[in-house]
């Protein structure tokens, strides 16, 4: 990197801005985004207006550093089109961009991620763990003609996610128009992507013949919730058990199901008889698998634990960055933000790692990094960063290989006050039943001031 001295005292009083920079270059490189739109583009077409200034203005507003598309485009460069131009192209954005701009951005910080956690073991050693999962965008506001007299809940879409547990990184997104379309109909666009040696992880709306016979022939493993009604698998020996865990003890039995063609494939149901039931009341939570004998059953239960860890990224994605901007009521302007928060995310799931691993932080054994506090840090300091420091300076950057961006961001990582990012975890909360109570009770209100100085309620 060429240092200049402004540069120099970002490093070392706001590493963390720097290191957002430099993980948005490697992402996003501008010539790359804009060779990407002319391949995967279906109508749309370039005139004045580039796709990577789109994407550009779309990653502000994702992270927080602008409050709306409006916003980022009245305090960037002066933009080549009017408002209304810019507003067009992003809502009539196609989704197969935004799914090549996440999958593409993936694979640009891939090789990063991997070199920095290259000492570090994988979910289940000799498999590519891919845990998947849907998610419908929130509402939207009903700006559009047509939804302005509805009196309920405009759904403008969503979309089915990739997730690497390992790296921390979203590899794909599929993206929908239609919010009522459910998440099987969409598999079709990820089974071709599964491969040998992949280790895919659904919950219960994946348990159908089609879809655990696509992975198999594609040699690819799976650790699937078994839905109520479907595959209906045949017992073909005995339950035994054959461990516990912190949640219920677990039991194994192996079953087979059947293709439409006669097809028989052979699998294992692990079964986990909880202590506590869960919300919805369930008792046993069944689960069918296709990994070796030597992947033991409560192995397998504990890998289908980490499922959750995708519902915690999709948590960050809504409470840390503008994942969902319900400005933007058009299906395809939604589901392109979407992507786009998912890209930030990715950049953010970077420097975690290039910090966690500079200072030899466990985030499985202690206290790890809060997203939240990294975002803050970023919001503060990058627009002046970016003011302050010429582009020529970062240009150089774009031409490092994996392993020398790798080095740099640890360097760099290196130089974070961990204290200002570390999470609060809190203890149980304990749950209290309120009970019913009559609607006069419930609207009834007192003066916080009064019931301090009193010392009572009434």
């Amino acid at each position: 990197m060429v240092l200049d001295t402004v540069l120099a005292r970002f490093i070392e009083h706001s590493p963390v801005t720097v290191l957002a920079q430099l993980g948005l270059q490697r992402a996003l490189d501008a010539e790359w985004v804009d060779t990407l739109f002319e391949e995967h583009r279906q109508r749309q077409y370039k005139r004045e207006l580039l796709f990577s200034s789109v994407v550009d203005l779309m990653s502000l507003v994702a992270l927080g550093i602008q409050p709306s598309v409006h916003a980022a485009a009245q305090a960037g460069k002066d933009l080549p089109v009017s408002l209304a131009a810019l507003y067009d192209k992003i809502k009539r954005t196609e989704p197969t961009l935004g799914r090549a701009l996440v999958s593409g951005s993936a694979s640009r910080l891939c090789p990063v991620v991997s070199e920095m956690r290259v000492n570090l073991p994988p979910a289940l050693p000799g498999y590519r763990t891919r845990i998947l999962d849907g998610n419908h965008l929130a509402a939207s506001e009903k700006r559009l003609k047509l939804l302005r007299s509805l009196r309920g809940t405009a759904l403008p879409g969503h979309s089915l996610v990739v997730y690497d547990p390992d790296l921390r990184l979203v590899l794909d997104v599929i993206p929908c128009e239609d919010a009522y379309a459910g998440e099987r109909t969409l598999m079709p666009e990820v089974l071709p992507t599964a491969q040998d040696g992949d280790l895919w992880i659904g919950d219960r709306n994946f348990s159908t013949n089609g879809i655990l016979f696509g992975w198999h022939k594609r040699q690819a493993a799976f650790i699937v919730r078994e839905h109520k009604s479907s595959p209906n698998p045949r017992v073909t020996g005995e339950l035994r058990k054959v461990g516990s865990s912190p949640t219920g003890d677990i039991y194994e039995q192996p079953v087979e199901i059947e293709a439409p063609g006669g097809e028989i494939l052979c699998l294992r149901r692990v079964e986990v008889h909880l202590h506590t039931p869960t919300d919805k009341g369930d008792t046993v939570i069944r689960i069918l698998s296709n990994l070796p004998a030597s992947v033991q059953g409560d192995v397998i239960a504990s890998l289908y634990r980490r499922r959750w860890k995708i519902e915690g990224m999709f948590q960050w994605l809504e409470s840390v960055l503008q994942s969902e901007v319900s400005a933007l009521g058009y299906p395809r302007a939604a589901l392109f933000a979407f992507a786009v928060a998912v890209m930030a995310y990715n950049v953010l799931s970077l420097l975690q790692t290039a910090i966690e691993c500079a200072h030899g932080i466990d985030p499985d054994k202690e206290a790890g990094l809060s997203l939240y506090y990294i975002a803050v840090a970023i919001r503060s300091n990058h627009g002046g960063m970016m003011i302050a420091v010429p582009d020529e300076v970062w240009a150089p950057n774009d031409k490092l290989s994996s392993e020398q961006a790798c080095q740099l961001m640890l360097q760099i990582a290196a130089k974070v006050r961990l204290a200002t990012l570390r999470k609060h975890p809190r203890g149980p909360t304990k749950v209290k039943k309120k009970g019913h109570v009559a609607a006069s009770v419930a609207r009834s209100h007192v003066s916080t001031a009064r019931v301090l100085k009193t010392g009572r309620l009434n």
